[in-house]
């Protein structure tokens, strides 16, 4: 099993004056974020307020202003990040003959896939089986369920202990159980890995309970702070309409204190 190391939450990711644009149009303006290891940080807002267009930014896949920090808070120093990612959208064809194992080998590995390894194999089943999904190794990529794909595309990312993990709407078409069992295991990650985890959702009713700190955003940081802040917030209830989400205080999420 694979060794279980605890957040240290001297960690802290900083984004600072974040811009995207495209030609003449602005998507992203003067984004500034604090993130700490062992919380989750959920980010919310309308269609088009540049939520995934932000997590392209920090990956790098598109030029940006500003730039990202990644500092130990114990002796100040500042080093290279190890980001994990698992997309909204995964595009497979149910007839690709490529396995759970051979996606995995060939996505942390240059040795070519038909070339068996043992070490390979077991590092691949540690990782799968920290999520449950184990007994999918052998099984085709496309012939997986949303659920199942979730939890192999969830162990590929953690697998190299990243210290950020971002995840853009990955529970996407998933139904309530299986959106459940996302959210307690998010929180499993955050008590039992040494990471941030910064996760795009339209699942207001689940980030209200299990996020430590949310984001809305609308082309810039419009309100942050725990859950019940930003739900109670002037500029939450005009961009979602206060009646809808009017949840009792005692559901919220007591965010994690460093």
């Amino acid at each position: 099993m694979k060794k279980i190391v605890r957040p240290c939450g001297l960690h802290c990711i900083k984004i600072n004056h974040f811009g995207v644009s495209f030609g003449e149009q602005v998507v992203l303006t003067d984004v500034n974020l604090h993130i700490h290891c062992g919380t989750l940080t959920s980010v919310i807002g309308r269609n088009g307020a540049g939520k995934s267009t932000l997590i392209r930014g920090i990956l790098g896949e598109i030029p940006h202003e500003g730039n990202l920090e990644f500092r130990n808070t114990q002796d100040g120093k500042i080093r290279k990040i190890k980001i994990g990612y698992v997309p909204q959208k995964l595009q497979l064809e149910a007839a690709a003959p490529i396995s759970v194992y051979d996606m995995i080998t060939s996505f942390r590995s240059r040795t070519p896939v038909f070339l068996p390894s043992k070490k390979q194999r077991l590092r691949a089943l540690e990782a799968l089986e920290e999520f449950a999904a184990e007994e999918l190794i052998d099984k085709k990529v496309g012939m997986l369920s949303g659920g199942e794909l979730q939890r192999v595309l969830l162990a590929m990312a953690v697998m190299d202990d990243p210290d950020l993990l971002l995840l853009d709407e990955p529970v996407s078409g998933i139904d309530k159980n299986g959106m459940d069992l996302f959210y307690e295991k998010m929180k499993y990650l955050k008590e039992h890995h040494d990471l941030a985890v910064v996760l795009v959702s339209h699942d207001l009713d689940y980030v209200a309970r299990y996020s430590d700190q949310v984001i809305l955003l609308e082309e810039t940081v419009v309100s942050s702070g725990s859950p019940w802040t930003v739900f109670s917030s002037p500029e939450f209830k005009r961009i979602f309409g206060g009646a809808s989400y009017e949840l009792k205080k005692e559901v919220f999420h007591e965010p994690h204190v460093h």
